[in-house]
């Protein structure tokens, strides 16, 4: 019985990965075998969502508008329920720091009930598509398809936000490959079923938008599925029995998973909505400089991917830290998160500076008398989203940090001010006032981003004379 239990320990520490004494090339190391496969997922994300619209694209013009319209109403709901429900990572990963296993179930099981809850809640809000689409102006015909793809889209919510609670439970145990798997599985049943169900292929009837939605439904419950499926019959998670008495409420529990996730949901709706303004003011400019824009900010978005990546891994390795009390382990797993995500963005700046015309090439071509306007502009915002690079990577990452200790309230407010109160003014007056166009537009976006950036990394700096660091909330 003994050697069972020394053995069960050992499997244990070495399971969390937390070294006794925390050294710099270990916890390299150890973040980025945590991050690769994040980083690689979050593309991977990417290519579900690219995989849609392409398909919807074959289906033509007016289905692609539908389906684009729906999906810009979605995605801010979507991805605030993401920031509030992702408040489960910091909490898994302490639990775990501190060898609190039974906090671990009962966080996944409160993660379960808000994941259940907030996807009814945007359902029922957002359920009566076309009457929003017609009151903002939409055609009725564009508004109709919109609401039928939403009405068997919008259900991917609850296994979205389930399967992100068991990812955040993966992430926390070093599981990210298994997650990496899981998403590259997604890509291929998404693009079949959409293959399927869209054009009516292999026997099945042609559902149009309504067999995307119905795909993007049946592909986020069979990543939940193969997830959970993995969990309950692994044995490292066993111990934890996540589906033990679900039904118990935990409230003190239920009720910080909404203190802690709220503020960054909050805050990724804000910095999502900074750039959907901005798309709004390059469409006063023209179609050109709309185009241009919309091609620079895809070259951008695929370069956060691996900050953002980076990020996730700094709230897992902070939040191990912290729950362990360790003070060390949460200077150097926050530090080391901090520079591999701006050593990155370091590179994808030099990219940005001296071969955008390469880049801008993969969407444009530059042998099109048409495209000669568009990709100029797109070279010349290439350069100034260049100089946001390393502050770009710097927020996020930093954010990351931060929320591994529990730290999401203050870093709210500093992102709507930062993003709202600085970033869209400057835009404007920069692409306006003193004409600068597109150009002073995304000065106005890295003016935002860098306030954020210098603030967060004072903010994790100064993290215990802030008192941020309190190991008896644990």
């Amino acid at each position: 019985m003994s050697i069972n239990l020394a053995e069960d320990r050992a499997e244990e520490a070495s399971d969390q990965n937390l070294p006794s004494v925390w050294r710099w090339g270990e916890e390299l190391r150890a973040t980025f075998v945590l991050a690769w496969p994040l980083v690689i997922a979050q593309v991977a994300q990417m290519a579900l969502v690219t995989t849609d619209v392409i398909m919807m694209g074959w289906l033509g013009p007016k289905f692609l508008a539908a389906g684009t319209l729906a999906s810009s109403l979605m995605s801010p709901f979507y991805l605030f329920g993401i920031g509030l429900v992702s408040a489960v990572a910091p909490m898994i990963a302490q639990a775990i720091g501190a060898r609190d296993f039974k906090s671990v179930r009962r966080t996944v099981r409160q993660g379960f009930w808000v994941s259940v809850l907030l996807a009814a809640f945007l359902v029922a809000l957002i359920w009566n598509t076309k009457a929003i689409f017609l009151f903002a102006g939409q055609t009725e015909e564009s508004s109709g398809m919109a609401q039928v793809y939403v009405h068997y889209a919008i259900w991917h919510l609850f296994a979205s936000f389930l399967f992100l609670v068991l990812r955040c439970l993966l992430s926390a145990q070093g599981k990210t490959k298994v997650i990496l798997v899981i998403t590259l599985a997604g890509i291929v049943v998404n693009g079949l079923g959409n293959y399927a169900l869209m054009f009516g292929n292999w026997g099945f009837p042609r559902l149009e938008l309504m067999g995307a939605g119905i795909s993007t439904t049946f592909v986020n419950t069979v990543m939940f599925l193969i997830a959970l499926g993995y969990i309950l019959t692994h044995h490292r998670f066993k111990r934890y029995a996540i589906l033990v008495r679900l039904w118990k409420p935990d409230w003190n529990r239920f009720f910080e998973i909404f203190r802690i996730g709220l503020p960054v949901g909050c805050m990724l709706t804000a910095e999502t909505g900074l750039f959907a303004a901005a798309t709004l003011l390059m469409g006063w400019l023209g179609t050109n400089e709309l185009a241009a824009h919309a091609v620079a900010l895809q070259c951008a978005s695929i370069a956060f991917m691996i900050p953002l990546g980076i990020s996730q891994a700094a709230t897992i390795r902070v939040g191990l830290a912290y729950g362990a009390k360790k003070s060390e382990g949460i200077r150097k797993a926050g530090w080391v998160s901090i520079i591999m995500g701006t050593g990155f963005m370091g590179t994808t700046c030099l990219a940005f500076w001296f071969i955008p015309e390469v880049l801008v090439g993969f969407y444009l071509d530059p042998l099109l008398p048409e495209n000669q306007v568009p990709l100029q502009l797109a070279v010349s915002y290439l350069a100034v989203a260049a100089l946001f690079q390393l502050v770009d990577g710097g927020q996020v990452v930093t954010s990351g940090a931060l929320r591994g200790l529990s730290d999401t309230k203050v870093p709210m407010f500093v992102a709507i001010f930062a993003y709202w109160g600085l970033g869209l003014p400057i835009s404007y007056f920069c692409g306006f006032v003193l004409g600068w166009g597109g150009q002073g537009i995304w000065l106005g976006l890295a003016a935002g981003l860098a306030f954020v950036a210098v603030v967060f990394v004072i903010r994790f700096a100064w993290r215990e004379r802030l008192g941020l660091v309190n190991y008896k909330s644990i």
